[in-house]
């Protein structure tokens, strides 16, 4: 299983999500490039993702549901800022409306993908999640998020390993 370290900064309103595989940076790239197999690892394994729409280019679009063990179906989205295969993504990640629009109660991030090799066998993804206060940060760790990062970074190895 791959080493996940999750520190979250209240003072910079930040959470950092760094995880290491081991497969090469084009196929950890390939986490988020195919909306197939993102769906296998976005979200925690009790709320597993769909994905309606992956437009993963500059000015792009990505919109997904969860679906939780009593039929809820919250949805998210992204927009995509800065796409760079397979070394980096910039998106921002929000809630969504059960319209699909954003969800103006819920925080919004901006989000950073950095996918790096460690050596010729290992590479590292780091998730840098920024919000605009800690109270916006605070409000989603106090909805599970820490939990639900953890648990959905811990699908990738198997899906890594089938390929």
């Amino acid at each position: 299983m791959s080493n996940i370290q999750i520190t979250k900064d209240l003072a910079s309103a930040t959470l950092v999500v760094t995880s290491e595989f081991a497969a090469s940076p084009e196929r950890v790239w390939q986490l988020w490039a195919d909306p197939r197999q993102l769906e296998r690892w976005w979200g925690p394994e009790s709320y597993p993702a769909t994905v309606v729409d992956h437009d993963l280019r500059p000015g792009g679009h990505v919109s997904y549901f969860m679906t939780g063990p009593e039929g809820d179906q919250p949805k998210g989205y992204w927009h995509v800022i800065e796409v760079d295969p397979p070394n980096r993504l910039v998106l921002e990640d929000g809630f969504a409306d059960d319209a699909g629009q954003p969800n103006d109660d819920l925080p919004v991030s901006r989000s950073e993908v950095v996918i790096e090799p460690v050596d010729r066998t290992t590479t590292r993804m780091t998730i840098t999640s920024t919000y605009d206060t800690a109270a916006a940060l605070e409000q989603l760790l106090a909805m599970g998020m820490e939990e639900g990062l953890r648990s959905a970074m811990g699908q990738i190895d198997a899906l890594l390993a089938e390929t």
